[in-house]
């Protein structure tokens, strides 16, 4: 049986929601190591590269999070016109919904 379109679209936002919160959860990981090699006055072409990752991770945050906001939204039209659909189906995406807080859009 093929997947619905709220189905679709329900898993649409977890898996960009995780990947959003990986990228935080690097982010601050990547800021740690950053502030243990500054600490142990590690080598300066060291930290630099660090600092870089971090700065490539740092560019991500915004698009994933544009990402999100656009298959949040989808997901919610999708929710608003699913007349037929199936009632698990629906309680999940509204689980979905509710989890996802407006300050992570």
């Amino acid at each position: 049986m093929p997947l619905s379109p709220l189905k679709i679209k329900t898993n649409v936002v977890k898996r960009i929601h995780k990947e959003h919160l990986g990228y935080l959860k690097e982010a601050e990981s990547q800021q740690k190591r950053i502030d243990k090699l500054i600490a142990e006055d590690a080598d300066e072409a060291d930290v630099r590269k660090q600092k870089e990752v971090l700065a490539e991770t740092q560019q991500m945050i915004p698009d994933v999070k544009k990402r999100l906001a656009n298959a949040y939204q989808d997901l919610q039209n999708q929710l608003e016109n699913s007349e037929n659909a199936d009632i698990d189906e629906m309680q999940e995406a509204q689980t979905v919904i509710s989890e996802i807080s407006s300050s992570d859009l």
